[in-house]
């Protein structure tokens, strides 16, 4: 026993000096423990900061994403060849020149995942690969490089110049059974196209020398006063079952082509959709070629046009014929599944 008592003085010589810092470790409050409901309180109050922080970036993101991408599509309606003059604005983020991406790719890729957190990627993968810069997209060689879409390419989509009227033969029906109405509503709107005189209400300035346009839809939003006076056409577009009327690739109205008009080089800025062309008036010399296929309008009754394609229009009558008039409509193309509609409504909002 002495000599452990001897090994454990060796292992430390006590003095003194060590007697003031015993005394002061033995003088220290000992620390309360937290009661549980405090602690688990405090850890809700900031769990619920953290997610009201997350939520308001979110929407920051969101808000600063749609604003890029609608000034984006405001565009100018003076662009080069590649940018489309008819039936709404002209080919968001078209350059013109074939293989650039556009401008608001990763926009529409930030909105994609946006929809996918709040519903599901489920049945989207032709949509990632198109917001994602996928064969053909934005701008890219599509078929033999005559079909350039401005800002979304969907891979995968039957791609032909001209649809077969079946594969929306509802509305197509609908459309045609309507002419009448939708021809007295041109009436009551129409003017003299003279050039001469102060652009009547509603009708949008010349987009190209001779061709003038009437939208009851810009971009997706219901133009009130022109539906207001066209109510037969506005009654038509109400019982179509594919119309984008909730998207910003979504146009319908009247279209008019003076005589010696031309629109050539034009690419819409989807292949997701189909658009309706019923001929209202179609004086002999007018002509529509698209992806190099040669049609033409025919009076109470539609053709369904891929604008995607490479198409040009022409009036080529004299003037004594009087102008083209055609009611055009931007449908869905018939291939294009209810998820991705679902989907590309939510990332081509109008704008508010």
């Amino acid at each position: 026993m002495e000599e452990t008592s001897g090994e454990l003085v060796g292992q430390r010589n006590w003095g003194l000096e060590d007697a003031s810092g015993l005394l002061a470790m033995a003088s220290l409050p000992i620390m309360p423990a937290w009661p549980l409901p405090l602690v688990s309180s405090a850890l809700t109050l900031l769990l619920g900061a953290f997610t009201s922080l997350f939520l308001w970036y979110c929407y920051r993101l969101g808000s600063q994403d749609m604003q890029a991408l609608a000034g984006s599509q405001a565009g100018s309606v003076s662009g080069g060849p590649g940018v489309c003059y008819e039936a709404g604005r002209p080919s968001p983020g078209s350059s013109g020149e074939p293989g650039k991406r556009p401008r608001t790719e990763g926009l529409v890729s930030r909105r994609l995942r946006a929809y996918a957190r709040r519903y599901s990627w489920a049945g989207m993968g032709r949509v990632r690969r198109a917001a994602q810069g996928g064969p053909g997209s934005g701008g890219g060689p599509g078929v033999l490089g005559i079909q350039r879409p401005g800002l979304l390419f969907l891979p995968d989509l039957p791609s032909a110049p001209f649809v077969p009227r079946d594969a929306q033969r509802h509305d197509v029906e609908l459309l045609e059974s309507s002419f009448p109405a939708i021809l007295r509503d041109f009436g009551a709107v129409s003017w003299d196209f003279s050039g001469t005189t102060p652009l009547p209400q509603g009708w949008s300035p010349p987009l190209a020398p001779g061709c003038y346009q009437l939208l009851l839809y810009q971009a997706g939003r219901c133009q009130p006063n022109n539906c207001r006076r066209c109510p037969g056409a506005y009654r038509a577009l109400r019982g179509l079952r594919s119309f984008m009327s909730a998207n910003t690739f979504g146009n319908a109205g009247f279209s008019v082509l003076l005589p010696g008009a031309r629109l050539e080089g034009c690419c819409g800025p989807t292949n997701a959709r189909v658009r309706c062309h019923l001929g209202l008036k179609i004086p002999p010399g007018c002509e529509l070629v698209v992806g190099g296929e040669p049609q033409c309008w025919a009076e109470g009754h539609c053709l369904l046009v891929d604008d995607s394609f490479l198409h040009t229009e022409a009036h080529n009558g004299s003037p004594e014929d009087g102008p083209r008039v055609v009611f055009i409509v931007d449908l869905w193309h018939p291939n294009v599944a209810g998820a991705e509609r679902q989907a590309l409504d939510f990332v081509f909002t109008p704008e508010s």
